[in-house]
């Protein structure tokens, strides 16, 4: 077990890079790149599975970690870890990873090989940013997840692929340029990419606080574009209404969010607490301005870009009310929209394909023709606005009720207003999708209801919600273990004596180590 241990996280991170060379080097035959990228992802998650059912609790720090050299100059190591803050991030991509390969099962039509090789990279790339401990390794994972979606969002998009793509790698890459030169000025004034390192060196005043602050903000710019945070969102609603349904359930939120909590928060403490008060103001303008544009779309991916940005920004409220309580939230509903988004675009995907049309104005009386659909979309629906024993509601019961205790009452209402607007948006858009007069598209289309292969994903789902709503104290243990709030108080500097020998100064350091 403990050689398991010791590789696992080593072979989660290759088994869907090994499934992207397969699927390359396989012909592009009826269903068989379908068939390997399936197989790969069930396989993937099964490992990821092995994560929370071998994690210690009360153990404290990163556990199933991996630290081997790999450049010696710069000094970049291979390594990798996982705590309470990353151990369900790499099981939700796991689970994600196989729920989009049925959505794409017969969305994607043509060149199936080139889809689910770069689909299987972007897998490898997300899980790589979820337990890397070096920074440049981190960095390298971080910018690979932009080239698969980028590149997939060009070739598949649904009318005009290319112009979302270059909007989307455009805003994505542009502030990952002054995140690198952070790094690199980290490493010039330490000599190290190693997090726990730069942690412990920034922590006890060896690096200037002046420049920490532009630092910290270079890093907290590219996580905040990413998110997206209000009002760096301008790539979201095209790339939901370009991309194909298995990137538009990854391609917002998780990465960006958890970077804030390791990267910028855990990097910089003093820098995000001087910043913390303009970032809960955002996220709160970005709940309401998300609901109400949400409100009046006519188009269902565009509903869904707003509604996110929206659902994001009260888990951005509660990373920066920096409480325990909010942090517990933000992550556990980092988990829940997910699972619930995933769950949304499945059944959005169905609807797409088999009618052709996102506009929500052809729709209407599905439900008689659909029950299944309607069944699982009205349980999803009720999940995202926060119905109690629903996974939803206790994400967002969190967040709020820290926020009011701990940060901002006036806030607190603003974003409940928020929440009661998405309750709106999302009942209507049941309403009109399921209910009401049976519309002629309906009617010109025979009645085709979710098949084995889309029920064998979403029930799984469905069970999840529940038991995620009824049954939180099976995730919240292993979440709060990694929960470490900012410590700001003046603390003595350290002697160079008592630093960490491989992370001093390279001006200190000698000849034969630089």
């Amino acid at each position: 077990m403990t050689e398991i241990n010791q590789s696992i996280l080593t072979l989660i991170l290759l088994l869907p890079l090994a499934g992207a060379v397969l699927v390359a080097l396989m012909p592009d035959r009826d269903k068989l790149p379908n068939w390997i990228a399936l197989l790969t992802t069930l396989a993937t998650f099964g490992l990821t599975l092995h994560l929370p059912a071998h994690f210690v609790l009360g153990q404290g720090g990163f556990q199933f970690q991996v630290n081997l050299p790999w450049i010696e100059n710069p000094a970049i190591f291979y390594h990798v870890g996982v705590d309470g803050l990353s151990l369900w991030m790499v099981v939700l991509v796991g689970l994600l990873a196989p729920i989009g390969v049925v959505a794409s099962w017969n969305a994607i039509k043509e060149r199936r090989k080139v889809f689910y090789a770069l689909f299987l990279v972007q897998q490898t790339a997300m899980l790589g940013v979820f337990i890397s401990l070096d920074l440049m390794l981190y960095y390298g994972f971080w910018e690979l997840s932009l080239v698969p979606m980028a590149i997939l969002i060009a070739m598949y998009g649904r009318k005009d692929g290319p112009k979302a793509a270059v909007k989307f790698f455009l805003f994505t890459f542009i502030p990952s340029a002054p995140l690198l030169v952070a790094l690199l000025w980290l490493y010039a004034q330490t000599g190290s990419f190693d997090f726990a390192t730069l942690q412990i060196l920034i922590a006890h005043g060896a690096l200037p606080t002046g420049a920490l602050f532009w630092v910290g903000f270079a890093f907290l710019f590219a996580f905040a574009v990413k998110v997206p945070v209000f009002p760096l969102h301008g790539w979201l609603a095209d790339t939901f209404s370009e991309a194909p349904v298995a990137l538009a359930m990854v391609v917002a939120g998780k990465l960006g969010l958890y970077s804030m909590l390791r990267f910028h928060i855990g990097l910089f403490p003093v820098q995000a607490r001087e910043l913390a008060p303009w970032l809960v103001g955002l996220a709160v303008v970005g709940v309401l301005y998300g609901a109400c544009l949400a409100l009046v779309q006519r188009d269902f991916w565009k509903l869904m870009a707003f509604a996110a940005l929206s659902h994001l920004s009260l888990i951005t409220l509660g990373i920066y009310g920096l409480t325990f309580t909010g942090w517990d939230g933000a992550i556990y509903q980092i988990l829940n929209h997910g699972t619930i988004d995933g769950a949304l675009f499945l059944l959005l995907g169905f609807l797409y394909d088999r009618y052709s049309t996102s506009q929500i104005a052809e729709y209407g009386g599905l439900a008689g023709k659909l029950p299944r659909t309607a069944t699982a979309f009205v349980i999803a629906s009720l999940a995202m606005i926060g119905l109690p024993m629903l996974n939803g509601f206790i994400g967002e019961f969190l967040i709020l009720s820290s926020t009011f205790m701990g940060v901002s009452k006036g806030w607190t209402i603003a974003a409940a207003l928020g929440l009661i607007l998405g309750a709106a948006y999302m009942l209507w858009l049941v309403q009109r999708i399921f209910y009401g007069p049976e519309s002629t598209l309906a009617k010109s289309r025979p009645a085709d209801d979710l098949h084995f292969r889309e029920l064998a994903v979403l029930c799984p789902l469905v069970v999840l919600m529940l038991t995620m709503g009824l049954a939180p104290s099976l995730w919240t243990p292993s979440i709060e273990s990694g929960i470490h709030l900012p410590q700001v108080k003046a603390s003595s500097i350290l002697p160079a004596s008592a630093l960490p020998q491989t992370a001093l100064p390279i001006s200190s350091q000698g000849e034969g180590q630089r």
